[in-house]
């Protein structure tokens, strides 16, 4: 359990969030702020298209990252720095993807 956005939520030992629908953007505000991240519009559109596509059961990875005209994939390593994919997807709430190592 961690205190995150005013609340007891259940996390694994990533830090990931374990039950999506915990996950709000108090939440999102503290998870970044634990990776050093100041969140920005930008920020948002990465996390937002994440929960969208997690909702329709679609894995994200990279490259479709790249390619969804979010954000282009040198944006994406500088909005999320040391763990692109993954540090955005944790900010969303969302499981660590399996394309990351």
């Amino acid at each position: 359990m961690a205190n995150l956005g005013g609340k007891e939520v259940e996390v694994n030992e990533g830090g990931y969030v374990m039950h999506p629908e915990d996950w709000d953007k108090a939440v999102a505000g503290d998870l970044a702020k634990e990776l050093g991240i100041n969140l920005t519009d930008a920020h948002w559109k990465v996390v937002d298209y994440l929960r969208e596509q997690h909702g329709q059961g679609i894995e994200m990875s990279i490259r479709k990252l790249g390619k969804s005209g979010i954000v282009d994939i040198k944006t994406l390593y500088e909005l999320f720095p040391g763990g692109p994919l993954k540090y955005a997807a944790k900010i969303a709430g969302l499981h660590r993807p399996t394309s990351c190592v």
